[in-house]
């Protein structure tokens, strides 16, 4: 059966997700130092880092949570501090990876192309309209809208749905073993892993997230359609 659609993730599938937190991060620690937050840059990174994981990266309080961790009393000033940082770190960092949008426009020629994406709707469109690429998308399907989250089979489903393909027509690429790969397996699509950022060196926990092809650069998706 002929391929008729490619999916993406977005973070750390079509731009460097992993290096634009971990700077937006540190700077906005900086700046809430400077703003009068007490101690070490180490320390309070460490802290920041321990709230994200506790109430995940799309969670709109964490310099909020952060103060209250440190013990501190809630500043007005020293969370938009932190807030101001990250948001003006992400704009310089928020590039596609080189080759994205080349790649893209060559294979638009060809295909449809959709993202499946976990998290809220606005964050996902704001780091596409961010890139330049969201033109380049015919469907976007994010958890946040659709209620269903990689790797759950019905963000998959309803993403090829949109798109009027089948999974046998149809290629998910993305970084995460976990959610893109297993997801993608689970609904019956060629499963495509990309190994970049944090999850690289992560090997599969079961046949289940076994990806059918491996890639280091987006560009060699071409050598597999």
């Amino acid at each position: 059966m002929a391929i008729k659609a490619i999916f993406f993730d977005i973070d750390d599938t079509l731009y460097d997700s992993t290096k634009l937190s971990t700077f937006a991060r540190k700077n906005s620690v900086d700046a809430m130092i400077d703003a009068g937050l007490p101690g070490s840059s180490e320390e309070i990174y460490r802290a920041l880092e321990e709230i994200i994981d506790r109430f995940g990266a799309n969670y709109g309080r964490h310099y909020d949570e952060l103060l209250n961790m440190l013990g501190l009393t809630w500043n007005p000033k020293i969370v938009a501090a932190g807030v101001v940082a990250y948001e003006r770190t992400k704009v310089g960092y928020l590039k596609p990876y080189p080759g994205v949008v080349p790649l893209l426009l060559k294979l638009k020629q060809r295909y449809r192309l959709g993202i499946i994406s976990n998290g809220l709707p606005v964050k996902q469109w704001e780091k596409l309209i961010g890139l330049g690429i969201h033109h380049l998308f015919d469907t976007v399907a994010t958890s946040g809208e659709h209620g269903f989250k990689k790797p759950e089979k019905e963000i998959f489903d309803f993403a090829m749905e949109n798109l009027g393909v089948r999974p046998g027509e149809s290629i998910m690429v993305g970084d995460r073993l976990d959610t893109d790969i297993l997801g993608g397996n689970r609904a019956g699509m060629t499963t495509v892993r990309l190994r970049r950022g944090k999850y690289a060196d992560r090997e599969p926990a079961g046949e289940e997230q076994r990806p059918d092809h491996e890639i280091s650069a987006l560009s060699e998706i071409l050598e597999i359609i």
